[in-house]
C-alpha cells in the first residue's frame, strides 16, 4: 500500500469513528472532501471493500459501515505524523467549502456541536447563556438537538442533548467570501484583566495539533469564563488570525455587520505590521483576535457537567441555527 493510500484510509476511519451510526460510501466520500480529497462514491466503495478484507471496518449492509476494534486500533496506532496539521488542513478544507451569505443570510456555516446528559439541560444552559450576554460567544445562534434528533447522520441518545454552537472559523469562510484571505495561526487561553484583553497565557499552533487547542483546553480545566462574566477578568478561548494589512478598512465593516446580525466575535483587530497584545505579525499583515466557539461550553465544564465537544464537526444550515434568546426549555 503506498502511502497516499494510506492517508486516504486513516482519514476513512477517521471519519467512520467519528459517527454515531453506520455510514454509507456516499457520505464518506462527501466527508472525505473535507479531508482534501475528492473521490467518487465508486473509489470510496472500492477502499471500503479494502479495508472489509483488512478487517479494519463491519460491512452492515444497506445502512452502511462502522469502523471494527482493528480498525480503532489502526487508528489509534498509525500516522501519527500525518495527525500534525490536521487541525489547520480541516481549517483551509471548510472555509473553502462553506457558502454562507453575510447579506443574505443563509447558507452553510461551520458548527462545533457539543454533548451532555440531558438532566444537566437547564442547568448548563443558564451557564451559556452568561457567556452569550458577555459577548465571549461567537454570536448569538445555537441549535439544540433533543433525544431522537438525527444531525449529519448522527443519532442522540435517549438521554442526551446535543448543543450546536458557530465556530469561529466560520469568519475565515466569510472573509475568503468578500476575497479576504486569512491565515489562521493558533488558538490559545487569552487573560482578560478588567473587561481588557490582556495577554495570551497558553497557546498551541494549529499546524502542529490534530484536536482543536480548545476542547484541549476545556478538557484541561485550563479557563475561567465563570469569574470572568462575574468578575471581568478570568480566562477564555480564543484564536490568533493574520490578514492582508490592505484588507483591514473591509475587513472592519464585516466586523460592524456580524455584529449587527448576531454573529460577532472579533475581540480586537491590530495595526497594520504591528505586534498586537506583544503576538507579532507577518509582513504587510494585520492581527486579529476571535473568542472560540466552544467557550459557553467551557463556562458549563466550569460547573462540573461533564461535556463532549467537537469543534468544527460539520457544515449545517444557519437557518436551522435560532438566537439564544429564542430557547426555550
Amino acid at each position: 500500500m503506498n502511502e497516499k493510500e494510506k492517508r486516504k484510509i486513516i482519514s476513512i476511519l477517521q471519519i467512520l469513528n467519528a459517527a454515531d451510526t453506520p455510514i454509507g460510501g456516499a457520505k464518506i466520500a462527501e466527508k472525505l472532501c473535507e479531508f482534501g480529497f475528492d473521490i467518487s462514491q465508486r473509489t470510496a466503495r472500492y477502499y471500503l471493500q479494502k479495508m472489509d478484507r483488512e478487517e479494519l471496518t463491519v460491512n452492515l449492509g444497506k445502512i452502511g459501515r462502522k469502523i471494527s476494534p482493528k480498525g480503532q486500533e489502526e487508528l489509534k496506532s498509525s500516522f501519527i505524523i500525518e495527525k500534525v496539521g490536521l487541525v489547520s488542513s480541516k481549517i483551509a478544507s471548510l472555509t473553502y467549502l462553506m457558502d454562507f451569505s453575510l447579506d443574505q443570510l443563509k447558507g452553510k456555516i461551520i458548527l462545533n456541536l457539543s454533548k451532555f446528559h440531558r438532566q444537566y439541560l437547564f442547568k448548563a444552559f443558564q451557564q451559556m447563556k452568561s457567556v452569550f450576554e458577555a459577548g465571549l460567544g461567537m454570536g448569538q445562534y445555537v441549535f439544540l438537538g433533543y433525544p431522537g434528533t438525527n444531525i449529519d447522520n448522527i443519532k442522540i441518545g435517549n438521554d442526551m442533548v446535543v448543543f450546536g454552537t458557530v465556530c469561529s472559523v466560520t469568519l475565515n469562510g466569510v472573509l475568503l467570501k468578500a476575497g479576504i484571505p486569512t491565515t489562521s495561526r493558533f488558538g490559545g487561553i487569552l487573560q482578560f484583566d478588567k473587561w481588557q484583553p490582556l495577554r495570551f497565557k497558553e497557546v498551541i499552533n494549529y499546524d502542529g495539533t490534530s484536536i482543536d487547542p480548545l476542547e484541549i483546553f476545556i478538557k484541561g480545566g485550563m479557563t475561567s469564563i465563570k469569574k470572568l462574566t462575574a468578575t471581568g477578568n478570568g480566562l477564555i478561548g480564543a484564536s490568533f488570525r493574520e490578514f492582508p494589512s490592505v484588507a483591514l478598512p473591509a475587513v472592519e465593516k464585516i466586523k460592524k455587520r456580524l455584529e449587527e446580525v448576531g454573529l460577532g466575535g472579533i475581540v480586537m483587530l491590530g495595526k497594520p505590521g504591528r505586534p498586537l497584545i506583544d503576538i507579532p505579525v507577518s509582513e504587510g499583515s494585520t492581527g486579529m483576535i476571535v473568542v472560540g466557539g466552544l467557550n459557553p461550553l467551557a463556562a458549563v465544564e466550569e460547573t462540573g457537567i461533564p461535556t463532549e465537544n467537537v469543534a468544527m464537526k460539520l457544515l449545517f444550515d444557519f437557518k436551522k441555527m435560532v438566537p439564544y434568546t429564542e430557547i426555550k426549555l
